[in-house]
């Protein structure tokens, strides 16, 4: 098994607690196999259940982080918050629903090269209702025919990020827009990409936060702004 120098993980949490107590042993077990240098870093998103209790608990068996929003900013200030508490070499970053296993990480660390600066999954039978399989297919393609983008699934939070390439960029985007917005940027940053097949599971707890008019509204938005800034300005 290849192994790395060191690993920051990061989970952005909005009401995940439960799933986190689960996650976050699972996700350092399996970090222990690839490196003795690891982080773990949660944003939680202004949480309204007992997130920030089992949060607490955690903070005392693993090396733990914790930032917490008074009130929810969205999905892509966690991220952008995450991204500023991360110290080591690479940075592994995946939803704090559950949805996918920290336990195939490892299989993005295969894909590591001399040249490698991002390893991106791409979901295998995507466990969701047939509502979100289409939209979110939909979304896929209609940015693939829009945007320069090096991978095949944009929507596919389990990503491996060199620590070098993410000080080279700065993120804006507040929506569900922060992952075209990243890919794009580490893009233009030079980065190699690579990729690997992950499994993609049904919310063992809780529901999604994403799918409501506000987040989409932000996320169409957003993604517009990116348009004009890596398309047609560009042209």
């Amino acid at each position: 098994m290849r192994k790395l120098k060191s690993l920051s993980i990061f989970f952005p949490c909005l009401n995940d607690g439960v799933a986190l107590t689960h996650l976050i042993p699972k996700a350092f077990e399996t970090a222990k196999k690839l490196t003795k240098d690891i982080e773990i870093v949660v944003v939680d998103d202004g949480s309204t259940d007992n997130s920030k209790d089992l949060l607490s608990i955690l903070e005392k068996k693993y090396p733990l982080k914790i930032i917490s929003h008074q009130k929810t900013q969205g999905y892509g200030s966690s991220l952008i918050d995450g991204f500023k508490h991360y110290t080591k070499e690479w940075v592994f970053y995946t939803d704090g629903d559950w949805q996918y296993d920290p336990d195939e990480l490892p299989k993005l660390v295969e894909k590591i090269t001399e040249t490698t600066g991002v390893v991106n999954g791409y979901k295998i039978n995507r466990s969701d209702p047939i509502v979100r399989r289409f939209a979110g297919d939909l979304y896929n393609f209609i940015l693939h025919q829009i945007f320069p983008i090096p991978i095949y699934d944009i929507d596919c939070d389990f990503r491996l990020i060199k620590r070098s390439l993410l000080q080279k960029i700065n993120l804006t985007s507040k929506s569900g827009s922060i992952c075209l917005e990243l890919v794009l940027k580490l893009s233009r940053a030079n980065a190699s990409f690579a990729q690997a097949g992950v499994h993609h599971y049904k919310r063992p707890y809780g529901k999604t936060k994403f799918f409501n008019f506000k987040n989409i509204s932000e996320t169409f938005i957003d993604d517009v702004k990116l348009y004009f800034k890596f398309v047609l300005w560009s042209r």
